[in-house]
C-alpha cells in the first residue's frame, strides 16, 4: 500500500470514538460512497490520491469510528462481480454491513437516455443472476440493505400508482427471504397508501429520502404505515429544490459544511427515534450534497442524538 497513507502523524480520532460510543445499537450511519481526496483530515490521513482511495479507501473508511456502514453507489450503474465484491470484503472489519445499491437496469421503468420502456424493469430473473447471486456468493457477511433506487420520470411517463404496485408486488413475491430490500422513490405520486400496504405484505422497507423533488422527510415519517419492514432506510441527498449537478459544483471538494440544514438534522433525530420506539433498524446514508461534506453530517447528527 501507498506510503502517502500512512504519515507520521495519523488523525486523532479521541472525540470522534467518544462520539460514536454513544451511537443507539440500532443505528447504522455512514456516508453515500469514500472516494473523496476532500475528506483528508476528516476520514483520511496524509495526501491519498483518488487511485489509493479506490484501491484501499474502503478499509480506511470502515476503521473511522464514525461510520458503522456505507452505501455502495457503483453498483447502480453496472452489476459488481463477486470478485469485485470479495475485494469490498477484504477491506472490512468482521459484522460491518453496506447498503448496496441495485443495478439501475433493474430499477428504472424507462431507459433514462431514450425514454422508451425498459423490458427489464423490475425483472426477477436478471435480479437474481446479476445482482443477488453475486453479492450472496462473496458479500453475504457485509450485505445490508439491497436499494432498489427508482428512475424519476416525468407527470407523462408515470405508471398508475395500482399498476406500479401490482409490479412491485409481483417482482418481491419471487425474491427469496433473508436478503433486506427497501426501494427508494424519486416521485412522490407513486407513495400511495397501496405502495405502503405492498412493501408492508412483502417485508421490503421503504426508503425516506431527502431529495430535491420529494416530500419532506417528516411528510414521509406522518404516512400511518411508513414503517414497512424490520428495518428502515434513510438517504440524505440533496437540499430540496436544488439539483445534482449544482450542488456538485457549489460543495466540492467536499472538505467542509456548506448548506447546514437544521430542520432536515431534526427530522432525522426524529426518525430515528421513531424507529426506536418501534424497534426497527435505521440505516441513514449521507450524501456530501445534503450540506456539502457528508462525514461531517454524519458527526453533526450524532451530536444531535
Amino acid at each position: 500500500m501507498q506510503l502517502s497513507l500512512f504519515p507520521p502523524a495519523p488523525l486523532d480520532l479521541r472525540a470522534d470514538t467518544a462520539l460514536a460510543a454513544r451511537r443507539p445499537a440500532h443505528v447504522f450511519i455512514g456516508t453515500s460512497s469514500w472516494t473523496f481526496p476532500g475528506w483528508k483530515g476528516l476520514v483520511y490521513p496524509g495526501e491519498p490520491t483518488m487511485d489509493e482511495l479506490v484501491d484501499h479507501g474502503l478499509e480506511f473508511y470502515a476503521r473511522h469510528p464514525l461510520f458503522n456502514t456505507v452505501g455502495i453507489d457503483r453498483s447502480y450503474y453496472a452489476p459488481l462481480t463477486s470478485q469485485d465484491l470479495a475485494g469490498y470484503a477484504r477491506q472490512l472489519p468482521a459484522g460491518f454491513r453496506c447498503v448496496m445499491k441495485v443495478w439501475s437496469r433493474i430499477c428504472s421503468y424507462l431507459d433514462p437516455r431514450t425514454r422508451a420502456p425498459n423490458p427489464d424493469f423490475l425483472n426477477v430473473e436478471l435480479f437474481r443472476d446479476a445482482v443477488l447471486t453475486p453479492a450472496l456468493a462473496s458479500f453475504k457477511a457485509h450485505l445490508g440493505p439491497l436499494l432498489f433506487q427508482m428512475l424519476p420520470l416525468g407527470r407523462s411517463e408515470l405508471l398508475s400508482p395500482p399498476v406500479f404496485n401490482a409490479k412491485l408486488d409481483r417482482f418481491f413475491a419471487e425474491l427469496p427471504r433473508g436478503p433486506q430490500y427497501a426501494v427508494e422513490l424519486r416521485n412522490p405520486e407513486w407513495m400511495t397508501p397501496g405502495y405502503f400496504e405492498t412493501l408492508e405484505r412483502r417485508g421490503v422497507a421503504h426508503v425516506f429520502n431527502h431529495w430535491e423533488r420529494m416530500t419532506t422527510l417528516a411528510e414521509q415519517l406522518a404516512r400511518p404505515q411508513a414503517f414497512t419492514a424490520p428495518f428502515t432506510v434513510c438517504r440524505l441527498l440533496l437540499p430540496q429544490g436544488v439539483g445534482y449537478e449544482e450542488a456538485r459544483e457549489a460543495f466540492a471538494p467536499f472538505d467542509r459544511l456548506q448548506a447546514q440544514d437544521d430542520a432536515m438534522r431534526a427530522e432525522v433525530v426524529r426518525l430515528i427515534e421513531a424507529t426506536a420506539r418501534a424497534r426497527r433498524q435505521a440505516w441513514i446514508i449521507v450524501n456530501n450534497k445534503a450540506e456539502g461534506s457528508s462525514p461531517l453530517t454524519v458527526r453533526g447528527l450524532l451530536q444531535r442524538l
